[in-house]
């Protein structure tokens, strides 16, 4: 299997909640549809597919998970990675993600 580095553009959202506290950013449609078609064999719980990303000077090992509602996969944004990056809701930032299926 190829890997193939994706180079996606996002605005950083808040999950809606009582005690929203969890910010990511959203995979675009396109790039959700070929990451699920390439590597949706290889997801793990809940549909999950293991990730390097690199946003800024930061790079971290985490999932990105599928969104029913909107097709997408979606970024979960760790409080550390915002703060070192000076990331805040609303902000449009620039990630890159490999896929570590």
């Amino acid at each position: 299997m190829k890997f193939k580095t994706y180079k996606i553009k996002s605005e950083v959202w808040i999950y809606p909640g009582v005690q929203a506290a969890w910010h990511f950013a959203s995979v675009d449609k396109k790039n959700s549809e070929e990451m699920k078609k390439t590597f949706g064999a290889c997801a793990r719980g809940f549909g999950s597919l293991p990730v390097l990303v690199t946003v800024g000077q930061t790079n971290w090992k985490t999932s990105i998970f599928p969104d029913r509602k909107s097709g997408t996969y979606l970024l979960p944004l760790k409080a550390s990675v915002r703060n070192k990056e000076g990331i805040r809701a609303g902000d449009s930032i620039t990630f890159h993600l490999k896929i570590l299926s």
